[in-house]
């Protein structure tokens, strides 16, 4: 286990998202290695799972916020995030409200509780589309160029981390690729099932390039930040630099299964926006907006090497191939 930068053998983490994707691995993660957790969940009848594990639940969302609740953490990781990409308007003002305004009212009051560490949890997405070009930490992305509301909400959200680092706060900033694994819930969850079981009848965008990291590196990404990670830096947690037709083949493989050899027109999809608006796309996966799918998917590239994290942290991801098997075997 990595040397701690705490003062004390046991710390306390004040966690957000930890009934999510994410959030859910790193409060086991944390409990497992004998820290506490504090959790903030909307309900703490739906989150028996984190009580029984030992974490402490407190009720509310990212609304609602305060100092008080974070008195006594000696951490505070804030995951929780929205992230669908093909939204309406409504469904984007309430991304904002989340993934923006959520994230600057929770850094505050981990600033004003004095908290000693905190780990924001980004995206790779921040930078937007890098045009086939692997970027770094140091990239600045072109003014005006956001491909979705996540896209954008993400990079308002992380700039606003940004500002708090500059006036002192005391923020390490995480930057995930496409993450994968077992109960992934996202619409690439739902294709990397459909693949490994053999039912995926098509690739969609299959030049869609990303950096696609097992949901339990990014974990151990984030707690070797909260342990080692410099005060204003922030770090690419990645895997493997794949497309999504390559990333499909390593599910299908895994699964025993073949990969599916039609891959969908971006063409076809684009006729497909009016059903996007009714309720027979949405039963048929078809989003609200297919006009923003495609502007995020059709040749975009996120693509951002994780070097940093390797070298400064010691982070060590699996392989696509050998997370994609583990993926499989703990039942997707």
């Amino acid at each position: 286990m990595p040397s701690r930068r705490y003062a004390v053998p046991h710390v306390r983490i004040f966690l957000t998202g930890a009934t999510g994707f994410i959030g859910g691995k790193l409060a086991t993660a944390i409990r497992a290695r004998g820290d506490e957790v504090r959790a903030l969940v909307r309900s703490p009848n739906k989150a028996a799972p984190l009580r029984d594990s030992g974490c402490e639940l407190i009720e509310g969302d990212l609304r609602s916020v305060e100092p008080s609740m974070l008195d006594g953490c000696d951490g505070l990781i804030h995951s929780a995030a929205v992230y669908r990409v093909g939204v309406t308007a409504a469904e984007a003002a309430a991304m904002h409200e989340i993934n923006v305004v959520g994230t600057e009212r929770t850094l505050d009051a981990a600033i004003s509780a004095g908290v000693g560490r905190i780990v924001y949890v980004s995206t790779v997405n921040t930078f937007g589309d890098t045009k086939g070009v692997v970027v770094d930490e140091t990239y600045v992305r072109p003014a005006d160029s956001f491909v979705s509301a996540y896209d954008e909400t993400k990079w308002l959200a992380h700039e606003a981390a940004r500002r708090r680092i500059e006036a002192g706060g005391l923020i390490v900033i995480a930057m995930p690729g496409l993450v994968y694994g077992p109960g992934d819930t996202s619409q690439m969850g739902e294709q990397i099932r459909s693949a490994m079981a053999g039912k995926l009848p098509y690739v969609g965008f299959p030049t869609l390039g990303v950096n696609a990291v097992h949901v339990d590196d990014v974990v151990q990404g984030i707690l070797l930040m909260l342990d080692r990670g410099a005060i204003g830096e922030t770090y690419v947690l990645g895997g493997e630099l794949t497309r999504a037709r390559d990333l499909i083949a390593a599910a299908a493989h895994a699964g025993g299964k073949r990969a599916p050899r039609f891959r969908m027109p971006t063409w076809v999809i684009r006729l497909s926006a009016p059903l996007g608006r009714t309720g027979m796309g949405s039963s048929l996966g078809i989003p609200a907006n297919v006009g923003e799918l495609v502007a995020a998917t059709d040749g975009v590239t996120y693509w951002a090497t994780d070097e940093k994290a390797r070298t400064d942290l010691g982070y060590s991801p699996r392989s696509l191939a050998t997370g994609m098997a583990e993926t499989f075997r703990d039942g997707t």
